[in-house]
């Protein structure tokens, strides 16, 4: 999925309340993992984030044209006690912690969906643009241990394009409790008829419009994969973060027109100065 962007609306929706979030003394991250930020530094309050990455990613799901690719990162945030509320790109949320070992997130976020012109080597051309949505982002993960060096985590996306099912296991290298180190997970992918067709199915119209065959898909198996995050802050206020993905898509994924590679692959790496 690729990542929200406007993380501007973000940063006009800070300056509303007059305050600069400054990091705070304390070094205890929510959680101690690398994928799941936090600019609170453990203290109550503001923490905010602003930054940017660049990534080398494919033009859209099961194209084989890549290219790079700069987008803003960071989250306005606001923390009480084991719970963060955020304001991230194009995703607004909360996520909380509960006896140690269990997180929860719920958040909205908007999916800009696939446009025809995505393709520069037009083959795309005569789909049309995929329809916009607004998704509803579920989120549990579970710590085998106190110190979260082993957690499994299981996902909800739903909107009205169709639902996706994720679960994952992951592992935390480091020892430091604010957030920085090194994280690898390897996840399996579910999703419906209508999440599939989404972004592999061809319909008749499209069939006709395209020469393309048309192609129904149903639900179920969608991928395996495997993704690595890094976080690592360069002085007290400047992050250094990193990510690489990859995604093997099913069989059924591969027989559609649409899906140009068997897999997608992303890397990324960027900057994040922390207020």
């Amino acid at each position: 999925m690729k990542k929200a962007k406007g993380l501007l609306l973000g940063v006009f929706i800070h300056t509303l309340f007059f305050q600069v979030a400054l990091a705070g003394d304390g070094t205890t991250a929510l959680v101690p993992l690398p994928s799941i930020e936090d600019f609170t530094r453990g203290d109550d309050g503001w923490g905010f984030g602003l930054g940017l990455s660049v990534e080398y990613e494919s033009a859209y799901e099961g194209s084989d044209e890549y290219g790079f690719e700069v987008d803003p990162a960071g989250a306005v945030q606001w923390r009480s006690g084991d719970d963060i509320f955020f304001w991230a790109g194009e995703a607004l949320g909360w996520r909380g912690l509960r006896a140690n070992k269990w997180l929860f997130e719920a958040a909205v976020a908007f999916d800009e969906g696939r446009e025809e012109s995505d393709s520069d080597d037009g083959r795309l051309d005569g789909l049309g643009d995929a329809d916009e949505d607004f998704e509803l982002v579920l989120q549990a993960r579970r710590a085998f241990d106190v110190d979260w060096r082993y957690w499994l985590d299981g996902r909800v996306v739903t909107g009205d394009n169709g639902s996706l099912g994720l679960i994952a296991v992951g592992r935390r290298f480091g020892d430091h409790k604010d957030g920085t180190g090194h994280e690898i997970a390897v996840a399996v992918v579910f999703h419906d008829s209508d999440y599939a067709s989404k972004d592999f199915g061809i319909d008749a119209g499209q069939s006709a419009a395209s020469g393309l065959d048309e192609t129904d898909l149903s639900g179920g198996f969608r991928s395996f994969g495997f993704n690595y995050n890094y976080r690592h802050y360069i002085d007290e206020n400047w992050q250094i973060f990193g990510e690489a993905v990859y995604e093997r898509y099913s069989s059924d994924i591969e027989d559609s027109p649409i899906a140009r590679n068997n897999y997608e692959a992303e890397v990324g790496v960027g900057f994040i100065y922390v207020f």
